[in-house]
Order: structure tokens, then sequence, then C-alpha cells
């Protein structure tokens, strides 16, 4: 479900489109000390470009050898596999050596030629409506079908079909255009996050916006900011102004949201008063304050702006990874994407 995959469809269609060949290789299982997730994707063209990775660089090499030797040229046109296979690599210790895998890891991989891309256009539009989407793909055939996705639905593989799942990107609204806010854009835009900000201080913003390329304005204020962006589960929000007319109202609809994060900038003394202001004044919970990271980041005795921004991009990847990691029971709605 990470974004870098949604990536790897983006550039095999790209390639598609340009008239490439391109092969598929995912990631169905792995042992030992494997370093890339069951479920992780590379996309192969024609002439050994590749986007992604399923090991972090030590089997990638073989891969676009044997995918350029498989491809030929046929009536003008580059072949190479016709339905997807499976392959492995590390199986003995010997070629855990060879291929460079650590601690004797191995892993199976499913190779599979991208022939129809209707199915690509698809699940990024989808993804990029902020849906979940899983996508079934049966290897005897080569079918693809998507189905709507549960957040934290596990990649299954059962020998037949391989089911991997594909969310939306990450998202981070920042409140506040100030110094902090920008080290925290520039920290989330290189780890994939859409990074959005919302600050009615035209003067705060307007330096932001102009030297941050990748970074969205939401016009208005706070509140109707959060409002308008209707936070689910890939959200994440930080109140970063330090002054509670603007923090607070962004909290008050942040801390009701679907947000995995919800975080403010201030000392301990100064969480406190807060939280006792939004219970008092504007009838917050008790269970939708505990939802507040604050003081924001993890404690790692950060002093400068940057290594501030760094506890604080830190903290959101650690909420992150720990709710990708639950897994559901339940299996997809059945219903097939239109």
């Amino acid at each position: 479900m990470e974004s870098l995959d949604l990536r790897v469809l983006a550039d095999a269609l790209a390639w598609r489109r340009a008239s490439h060949a391109v092969t598929l290789v995912t990631v169905v299982q792995t042992w030992g000390s494997a370093p890339r997730p069951a479920g992780s994707m590379l996309a192969v063209r024609d002439d050994g470009v590749v986007s992604g990775s399923v090991s972090g660089g030590c089997v990638e090499d073989d891969l676009i050898a044997r995918t350029k030797a498989r491809f030929r040229q046929v009536d003008g046109g580059a072949f190479g596999l016709e339905k997807p296979a499976m392959m492995a690599y590390g199986v003995s210790q010997d070629e855990a050596a060879r291929f460079g895998l650590p601690c004797g890891g191995s892993l199976r991989l499913v190779q599979e030629p991208l022939l129809d891309t209707a199915w690509v256009e698809q699940l990024l539009a989808s993804t990029a409506a902020h849906q979940l989407v899983a996508r079934t793909l049966t290897l005897a055939t080569g079918a693809v079908q998507l189905t709507p996705a549960l957040r934290g639905h596990a990649m299954q593989f059962d020998g037949s079909t391989l089911t991997t799942v594909f969310g939306p990107k990450w998202r981070l609204l920042l409140i506040g255009a100030g110094q902090l806010s920008q080290a925290v854009a520039q920290m989330a835009i290189m780890l994939d996050f859409d990074v959005l900000v919302c600050d009615p201080r035209e003067e705060y913003a307007a330096v932001l916006m102009a030297g941050m390329p990748g970074v969205r304005r939401i016009d208005g204020m706070p509140d109707d900011a959060v409002r308008e962006l209707v936070p689910d589960a890939h959200t994440a929000i930080v109140a970063l102004t330090h002054d509670p007319k603007l923090d607070d109202m962004a909290l008050l609809e942040a801390l009701q949201s679907n947000a995995f994060y919800v975080g403010a900038l201030g000392s301990r003394r100064n969480q406190a008063t807060r939280k006792l202001r939004l219970a008092e004044h504007f009838d917050v919970s008790a269970e939708a304050l505990g939802r507040l990271h604050g003081p924001v980041g993890l404690a790692l005795g950060a002093k400068t702006p940057a290594e501030i921004a760094v506890s604080i991009v830190a903290e959101i990847v650690q909420t992150k990874n720990a709710a990708a990691s639950v897994t559901v029971t339940a299996r997809p709605d059945s219903g097939v994407l239109t």
C-alpha cells in the first residue's frame, strides 16, 4: 500500500502508452532478512529501465538481464511473458550469497506481462480519489479484478491468486506556514506525503508557497480547511501556529475526524491548558482529547526548527506504520469496482 507502488504503476502505464513492453514483478513471499516486504513492486521496461524495487538492489540486475533476454522483436513489436510466472531467489545459502541477500534471506516473486492497462488506469483513478483498492491477479490466466478494500487488509497469496492492496497517498495538513512548517513540509515531501498548508496570515503563507514547490495551500480559516479536506485514515493534521485562535479551530474539527494523527505545538503546560479550554468551552470529549499528540513529536530533546521537524515527522511515521500494520481479518467487499 505504499505510494512507491502507485508510482511504479504510473510509470508502467506511461511506458505502455509509449509502446514499450512492460513486466511487473511483485514480492509474494520472503524468508529471513529480505530487504523488501511482501507486496513490493518493480516494473521492468523492455529496454531494461526499471521503476521500484523488490530487493533493495540485491537481485534487480539479474531480473533486468532476464527480462531483457526474454523480450524479442516480432513484427516490430516487443514481446515477453504471455502470462504470469513464479520465480525465486536465495532459496539456498549459495544463492543468497550470490545475490547479496542478507542473512540468508530469500524471496519468491510473481512476474506478469502488462498487456491490458485499463485496470491500471482505473486503480490509479480510484486511489487518487482516496479509495482503497484490492487487486486480484489470477496466475493461470493473467486476469485482473479490482474490488474495494478494507484498511489494513493484508496481501494474500495462495499459489494461484495474488491479492494486493493499494491505497491513496498519505496526506499531511499543516496549520501554519512559519519556519517550522517549512521544515516539516520539506521532510514530509521527501517521504512522499501529499502536503497541504492552511494559514490565513498572508505574510506567512506567501513565503512558504513561494519557496516550497509541491506544497498546496488551502485558503480560508483552519476549521474550514479541515472540513473541506474530509480527513480520512490516511491523513495527519498538525497545528503549528502557536496561536490558539488558529490552532484550536483546526483541532476542534481534526479531533472529531478520522485522521490517523492529530498534533499541536506547545509545552506540556500549554497543552494541559488547551485541553481544559477545549473541554470546558467546546465540549470536546476526553476520548477525542486523548487523540491529541501534544507536545507534538517524539521526545528527542530537539531545539532548532529542523530538529523539532524531525521529531514531528518521526512521530507521524511511527503512528502511520503502527496503524498500517494492523491486519483486518475481513475480506474486501465482493463488489467489483466500476
